[in-house]
Protein backbone atom coordinates (compact mmCIF):
# COMPACT_ATOMS: atom_id res chain seq x y z
CA UNK A 1 0.00 0.00 0.00
CA UNK A 2 1.37 3.62 -1.02
CA UNK A 3 2.13 5.66 2.25
CA UNK A 4 1.84 9.17 1.03
CA UNK A 5 3.32 12.41 3.46
CA UNK A 6 0.32 14.93 4.30
CA UNK A 7 1.10 18.62 4.04
CA UNK A 8 -0.69 21.57 5.56
CA UNK A 9 -1.32 24.66 3.42
CA UNK A 10 1.97 25.87 4.68
CA UNK A 11 3.78 22.91 3.65
CA UNK A 12 4.88 21.28 6.35
CA UNK A 13 4.29 17.68 6.90
CA UNK A 14 2.03 17.01 9.86
CA UNK A 15 1.70 13.17 8.95
CA UNK A 16 1.25 10.05 6.69
CA UNK A 17 -1.71 8.50 5.24
CA UNK A 18 -1.56 5.03 4.10
CA UNK A 19 -3.50 4.92 0.90
CA UNK A 20 -4.98 1.39 -0.47
CA UNK A 21 -2.70 -0.38 -3.54
CA UNK A 22 -6.08 -1.24 -5.01
CA UNK A 23 -7.45 2.40 -5.79
CA UNK A 24 -4.12 4.61 -5.91
CA UNK A 25 -2.11 1.69 -6.81
CA UNK A 26 -3.21 -0.10 -9.84
CA UNK A 27 -1.58 -0.10 -13.20
CA UNK A 28 -1.36 2.15 -15.83
CA UNK A 29 -4.28 1.11 -18.61
CA UNK A 30 -3.48 3.46 -21.17
CA UNK A 31 -6.47 1.93 -23.32
CA UNK A 32 -9.24 2.58 -20.56
CA UNK A 33 -8.50 6.04 -19.73
CA UNK A 34 -8.34 6.72 -23.08
CA UNK A 35 -11.75 5.20 -23.54
CA UNK A 36 -13.26 6.56 -20.28
CA UNK A 37 -11.93 10.24 -21.83
CA UNK A 38 -13.46 9.73 -25.07
CA UNK A 39 -16.94 9.21 -23.75
CA UNK A 40 -16.70 12.02 -21.25
CA UNK A 41 -15.90 13.83 -24.60
CA UNK A 42 -19.31 12.50 -26.47
CA UNK A 43 -21.41 13.15 -23.42
CA UNK A 44 -20.84 16.70 -23.06
CA UNK A 45 -20.96 17.45 -26.89
CA UNK A 46 -24.44 19.36 -27.60
CA UNK A 47 -25.03 17.73 -31.22
CA UNK A 48 -26.84 20.87 -32.36
CA UNK A 49 -24.77 21.90 -35.55
CA UNK A 50 -27.29 21.75 -38.64
CA UNK A 51 -27.18 23.13 -42.22
CA UNK A 52 -30.18 23.37 -44.66
CA UNK A 53 -31.28 21.17 -47.15
CA UNK A 54 -32.78 21.96 -50.26
CA UNK A 55 -35.92 21.95 -48.13
CA UNK A 56 -34.86 24.57 -45.76
CA UNK A 57 -32.94 27.12 -47.68
CA UNK A 58 -35.73 30.15 -48.95
CA UNK A 59 -36.33 30.30 -52.64
CA UNK A 60 -38.59 29.39 -55.66
CA UNK A 61 -39.54 25.97 -56.61
CA UNK A 62 -40.94 27.26 -60.08
CA UNK A 63 -38.72 26.10 -63.30
CA UNK A 64 -36.70 29.27 -64.15
CA UNK A 65 -36.66 28.41 -68.30
CA UNK A 66 -37.12 25.85 -70.50
CA UNK A 67 -35.40 22.15 -70.42
CA UNK A 68 -34.55 22.46 -74.08
CA UNK A 69 -33.51 25.77 -76.69
CA UNK A 70 -31.92 28.13 -74.24
CA UNK A 71 -28.23 26.71 -74.33
CA UNK A 72 -28.04 27.41 -71.21
CA UNK A 73 -27.29 23.96 -68.75
CA UNK A 74 -31.12 22.80 -67.49
CA UNK A 75 -32.82 23.57 -64.28
CA UNK A 76 -35.55 22.75 -62.09
CA UNK A 77 -35.21 24.51 -58.73
CA UNK A 78 -32.64 27.40 -57.61
CA UNK A 79 -32.62 25.45 -54.30
CA UNK A 80 -30.55 22.45 -56.05
CA UNK A 81 -27.57 22.21 -54.00
CA UNK A 82 -25.92 23.01 -57.79
CA UNK A 83 -26.68 26.51 -57.52
CA UNK A 84 -25.19 29.27 -55.35
CA UNK A 85 -27.40 29.72 -52.11
CA UNK A 86 -28.63 26.27 -52.87
CA UNK A 87 -29.26 23.29 -50.46
CA UNK A 88 -26.50 21.54 -48.57
CA UNK A 89 -25.95 17.73 -49.32
CA UNK A 90 -25.53 15.01 -46.68
CA UNK A 91 -24.76 17.88 -44.52
CA UNK A 92 -24.60 17.52 -40.02
CA UNK A 93 -27.90 17.46 -38.63
CA UNK A 94 -28.69 17.40 -35.04
CA UNK A 95 -27.87 14.56 -33.31
CA UNK A 96 -27.27 12.89 -29.45
CA UNK A 97 -23.36 11.80 -29.13
CA UNK A 98 -23.40 10.35 -26.11
CA UNK A 99 -23.04 7.08 -25.80
CA UNK A 100 -23.03 4.58 -22.18
CA UNK A 101 -19.66 3.39 -20.71
CA UNK A 102 -19.75 0.36 -17.99
CA UNK A 103 -19.54 1.63 -14.33
CA UNK A 104 -16.41 -1.02 -13.86
CA UNK A 105 -14.47 0.39 -17.15
CA UNK A 106 -14.86 4.04 -15.44
CA UNK A 107 -14.09 3.46 -12.03
CA UNK A 108 -11.15 1.48 -13.37
CA UNK A 109 -10.29 4.16 -15.35
CA UNK A 110 -10.21 6.68 -12.35
CA UNK A 111 -8.15 4.02 -9.84
CA UNK A 112 -5.45 3.82 -12.94
CA UNK A 113 -5.71 7.86 -13.69
CA UNK A 114 -5.77 8.30 -9.76
CA UNK A 115 -1.96 5.82 -8.86
CA UNK A 116 -0.34 7.19 -11.88
CA UNK A 117 -0.97 10.18 -11.21
CA UNK A 118 0.71 9.48 -7.41
CA UNK A 119 3.60 7.82 -9.02
CA UNK A 120 4.71 10.69 -10.96
CA UNK A 121 4.47 13.10 -7.68
CA UNK A 122 1.52 14.88 -9.14
CA UNK A 123 -1.18 14.15 -6.60
CA UNK A 124 -0.63 15.81 -2.89
CA UNK A 125 -2.30 14.82 -0.36
CA UNK A 126 -3.35 17.89 2.04
CA UNK A 127 -4.60 18.08 5.51
CA UNK A 128 -7.33 20.49 4.85
CA UNK A 129 -7.61 23.39 2.73
CA UNK A 130 -9.16 25.79 5.65
CA UNK A 131 -9.07 29.57 4.92
CA UNK A 132 -10.14 32.35 7.36
CA UNK A 133 -12.16 34.08 4.34
CA UNK A 134 -12.40 33.94 0.75
CA UNK A 135 -10.02 35.55 -0.82
CA UNK A 136 -7.84 35.33 -4.13
CA UNK A 137 -4.78 36.35 -2.44
CA UNK A 138 -5.00 34.19 0.23
CA UNK A 139 -5.92 31.09 -2.28
CA UNK A 140 -2.52 31.89 -4.67
CA UNK A 141 -0.22 32.54 -1.56
CA UNK A 142 -1.09 29.28 -0.40
CA UNK A 143 -0.18 27.75 -3.95
CA UNK A 144 3.15 29.24 -3.88
CA UNK A 145 3.76 27.74 -1.06
CA UNK A 146 3.24 24.34 -1.14
CA UNK A 147 5.55 25.40 -4.89
CA UNK A 148 3.78 22.71 -6.85
CA UNK A 149 4.50 24.60 -9.94
CA UNK A 150 7.70 26.41 -11.29
CA UNK A 151 5.60 28.98 -12.80
CA UNK A 152 2.02 29.39 -11.60
CA UNK A 153 0.93 31.17 -14.67
CA UNK A 154 -1.01 28.91 -16.73
CA UNK A 155 -0.39 25.98 -14.15
CA UNK A 156 -3.15 23.54 -14.11
CA UNK A 157 -4.59 22.14 -10.98
CA UNK A 158 -7.24 20.39 -9.69
CA UNK A 159 -8.52 20.61 -5.99
CA UNK A 160 -10.59 17.57 -4.53
CA UNK A 161 -12.34 18.38 -1.16
CA UNK A 162 -15.85 18.90 -0.11
CA UNK A 163 -17.81 21.90 -1.90
CA UNK A 164 -19.18 22.97 1.02
CA UNK A 165 -15.88 24.47 1.85
CA UNK A 166 -17.50 28.20 0.72
CA UNK A 167 -14.03 30.28 1.46
CA UNK A 168 -12.04 27.87 -1.40
CA UNK A 169 -14.95 27.37 -3.45
CA UNK A 170 -15.07 31.53 -3.82
CA UNK A 171 -11.36 31.91 -3.65
CA UNK A 172 -10.46 29.82 -6.64
CA UNK A 173 -13.03 30.52 -8.71
CA UNK A 174 -10.83 33.53 -10.46
CA UNK A 175 -8.08 31.88 -10.46
CA UNK A 176 -7.53 30.67 -14.44
CA UNK A 177 -7.17 26.85 -15.37
CA UNK A 178 -7.70 25.93 -11.27
CA UNK A 179 -11.10 24.15 -10.44
CA UNK A 180 -12.58 22.62 -7.09
CA UNK A 181 -14.64 19.69 -7.29
CA UNK A 182 -15.60 16.84 -4.72
CA UNK A 183 -14.99 13.60 -4.69
CA UNK A 184 -18.40 12.36 -6.10
CA UNK A 185 -17.96 14.81 -8.70
CA UNK A 186 -14.55 13.78 -9.74
CA UNK A 187 -14.13 12.73 -13.79
CA UNK A 188 -11.44 11.10 -15.80
CA UNK A 189 -10.95 14.14 -17.97
CA UNK A 190 -9.97 16.35 -15.02
CA UNK A 191 -7.50 14.07 -13.65
CA UNK A 192 -5.79 13.85 -17.51
CA UNK A 193 -6.06 17.37 -17.87
CA UNK A 194 -4.97 18.79 -14.82
CA UNK A 195 -1.01 18.61 -14.00
CA UNK A 196 -1.42 18.60 -10.16
CA UNK A 197 -4.05 16.97 -7.97
CA UNK A 198 -4.30 18.03 -4.56
CA UNK A 199 -6.73 16.15 -2.81
CA UNK A 200 -7.47 16.67 0.93
CA UNK A 201 -7.11 13.29 3.59
CA UNK A 202 -11.02 13.42 3.77
CA UNK A 203 -11.58 13.11 0.17
CA UNK A 204 -8.75 10.89 -0.02
CA UNK A 205 -10.11 8.17 2.18
CA UNK A 206 -14.01 9.07 0.72
CA UNK A 207 -12.58 7.98 -2.52
CA UNK A 208 -10.76 5.26 -1.07
CA UNK A 209 -14.25 4.11 -0.30
CA UNK A 210 -16.06 5.21 -3.57
CA UNK A 211 -13.47 3.66 -5.89
CA UNK A 212 -12.65 0.30 -4.04
CA UNK A 213 -13.41 -2.74 -5.90
CA UNK A 214 -15.16 -4.28 -3.20
CA UNK A 215 -18.59 -1.87 -3.36
CA UNK A 216 -19.11 -3.20 -7.35
CA UNK A 217 -21.94 -5.33 -7.44
CA UNK A 218 -21.30 -9.27 -7.34
CA UNK A 219 -23.20 -10.92 -8.95
CA UNK A 220 -24.20 -14.53 -7.26
CA UNK A 221 -24.44 -17.88 -8.85
CA UNK A 222 -27.83 -19.19 -8.96
CA UNK A 223 -27.90 -22.51 -6.95
CA UNK A 224 -29.35 -25.40 -8.80
CA UNK A 225 -32.97 -25.67 -9.30
CA UNK A 226 -34.51 -28.72 -6.62
CA UNK A 227 -36.07 -31.40 -8.99
CA UNK A 228 -39.83 -32.37 -8.93
CA UNK A 229 -40.38 -35.57 -7.90
CA UNK A 230 -40.91 -38.51 -10.11
CA UNK A 231 -44.19 -39.56 -11.02
CA UNK A 232 -44.84 -42.91 -9.90
CA UNK A 233 -45.88 -45.30 -12.79
CA UNK A 234 -49.32 -47.43 -12.85
CA UNK A 235 -47.53 -50.87 -12.06
CA UNK A 236 -45.82 -49.17 -8.91
CA UNK A 237 -49.70 -47.96 -7.50
CA UNK A 238 -50.56 -51.62 -8.04
CA UNK A 239 -47.75 -52.61 -6.15
CA UNK A 240 -48.20 -50.67 -3.14
CA UNK A 241 -52.03 -51.55 -3.39
CA UNK A 242 -51.56 -54.72 -3.12
CA UNK A 243 -49.00 -54.51 0.00
CA UNK A 244 -51.20 -52.14 2.18
CA UNK A 245 -54.13 -55.10 1.63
Amino acid sequence: MPTVKVRNLKNKEVGEVTLPDAVFGAEFNEALVHAAVRNYQANGRQGTSATKTRGNVSGSGRKLWKQKGTGRARIASLRSPLWKGGGNVHGPQPRDWSYDLPKKMRQGALRSALSERLREGNLIVIDEFSFGAPKTKDFISAIETLKIHENLDGAKTLIVDSLDNANLVLSSRNVPKTKVTNSFGLNIYDIVYHEKVLISKAAAEELANLLSPANEKVEIAAEPKAKKPRAKKADEKVEEATENE
